[in-house]
């Protein structure tokens, strides 16, 4: 009688298991995700571990990004206006709002991390669908205003380096549309992050204008006020330019995005406060350079980006234009490719619709005609010929503070909402302190509004 086997199977021999196609699974991941420092990564690329030296370059990532972004066109056009005309005055606002900005910016990414959603997600989950629908009116009108900004600003760049606007802003519309369409998001951030290097022209700019340090310290130090009308608008315009409200819905989405979690949350804060700090400090140096050129020289209204471009002439000597065109055309890539981005972030997430880089448009059809339609509509509007370029960028943020006080009180009643937060919600210093920003910042706003009425 003779015997027959039969291996069991799954259970071969190792020798006929093909080792190459074994190690290629693992590679891909073959949809097994690990958890690591409460991140989660695909199977076969856990990333390695980074030389100690580059610890604190390695945090920088959605906080740097969202705080530079708020540098963009309109912010340019604001920052130098103040120091055009009203020198160092101004400068004890910025320093001001440093503080609040950095909190509100901490405040969202970790929502973000604790709750896994977006902000118009949980305004919609925990306040329902009516003040969901107030935030993606109010984010849409403020949102739809600065894509406009922005490739308007684009195109005063091009026109500064001697480019047609009829060809470079379409042309930068389509680059946007494609590397958001094609790329993954850990390559678009790391391209965003390799954007934020043209703010470096300020801090140059600012030291060669060779300031009054005197009078620097005085107007950092010491808060002037100024009774006339556009004093008021330009602070709600610092305001509003600063703190932007996009930039709070790219930091939250952005940690959803990455998939921070509550247990490996703590390189995100350290994130956020660093790109606040870095970024007011090149929005500081914007300020400085045009308070010791164009204000010391009786400049005090900037009418165009060419006028604007005088400040780095310390700097740049007849290469001033050129080197101002070259930081206006990175801040407005940059933020033209946020701005979008974020909004389209954020109504998806309102809606319950699917949205992510890491998809497609048959995956997140919502998601990516929106961002394609912003695009389009921002590039379609500075196509306008004889628009008032410098008005119009800081009219946006005036507008953009007037509408911030109602996305603050939102992030500040859900960081207290421990159903989200858990042990990550807000400690009693922070609400002490987010409130009074939201104080502050509505009673500026409210000021303007009586200003206006009475004059």
């Amino acid at each position: 009688m003779q015997a027959t086997t039969h291996a069991l199977e799954g259970l071969e021999p190792i020798e006929q298991v093909d080792s190459t196609s074994a190690r290629d699974a693992l590679r891909e991941g073959s949809g097994v995700r690990l958890q690591l420092l409460g991140k989660s990564y695909p199977a076969g690329r856990i990333p390695k571990p980074r030389p100690a030296w580059l610890k604190w370059l390695t945090i920088l990532g959605p906080g740097l990004v969202a705080a530079s972004a708020g540098n963009d066109a309109g912010g340019i056009a604001t920052y130098s206006s103040a120091g055009a005309k009203y020198g160092y005055d101004l400068i004890w606002v910025m320093l001001l709002i440093t503080l609040p900005l950095a909190l509100i910016q901490e405040t969202c990414a970790r929502l973000g991390a604790a709750s896994g959603r977006g902000l118009l997600d949980l305004i919609r989950h925990r306040f329902g669908w009516s003040w969901a629908l107030l935030a993606i009116l109010v984010v849409g009108v403020a949102n739809a205003g600065l894509i406009i900004s922005e490739f308007v600003g684009l195109s005063a760049a091009g026109e500064l380096l001697g480019m047609r606007k009829e060809l470079l802003v379409p042309l930068a519309a389509l680059a946007l549309w494609v590397l958001v369409l094609f790329w993954t998001y850990s390559y678009l951030e790391k391209l965003l992050i390799l954007m934020t290097l043209a703010f470096l022209v300020y801090p140059v700019a600012a030291w060669m204008g060779h300031p009054n340090w005197q009078q620097l310290a005085h107007g950092a130090l010491i808060p002037q006020i100024h009774t006339d009308h556009g004093f008021i608008m330009l602070m709600v315009a610092l305001i509003g330019t600063t703190i932007t409200p996009y930039m709070q819905l790219y930091q939250q989405s952005s940690m959803v995005e990455a998939r921070a979690s509550r247990k490996g949350y703590g390189n995100e804060r350290w994130d956020a406060y660093v790109g606040c700090i870095l970024s007011n400090l090149m929005s500081i140096c914007m300020m400085v350079a045009t308070a010791a050129t164009l204000h010391r020289m009786g400049v005090t209204e900037i009418a165009t980006a060419a006028d604007a471009a005088k400040a780095l002439e310390p700097a740049a000597g007849h290469a001033a234009t050129s080197l101002f065109a070259v930081g206006l055309l990175g801040a407005t890539l940059l933020a033209s490719t946020v701005l979008p981005l974020a909004t389209a972030f954020a109504v998806s997430e309102a809606l319950g619709a699917p949205k992510g880089v890491d998809l497609d448009f048959r995956r997140a059809p919502l998601f990516f005609t929106m961002y394609t339609l912003l695009l389009g509509l921002g590039a379609g509007v500075a196509l306008i010929p004889n628009l008032p370029v410098m008005k119009l960028l800081v009219g946006v943020q005036v507008l953009n503070g007037s509408l911030l006080p109602i996305v603050l009180i939102f992030i500040m009643l859900l960081a207290n909402d421990e159903r989200y937060m858990g042990p990550l919600k807000n400690s009693r210093l922070t609400n002490v302190l987010g409130w009074s920003a939201v104080v502050v910042i509505t009673g500026a706003v409210l000021t303007m509004f009586a200003d206006q009425l009475l004059n």
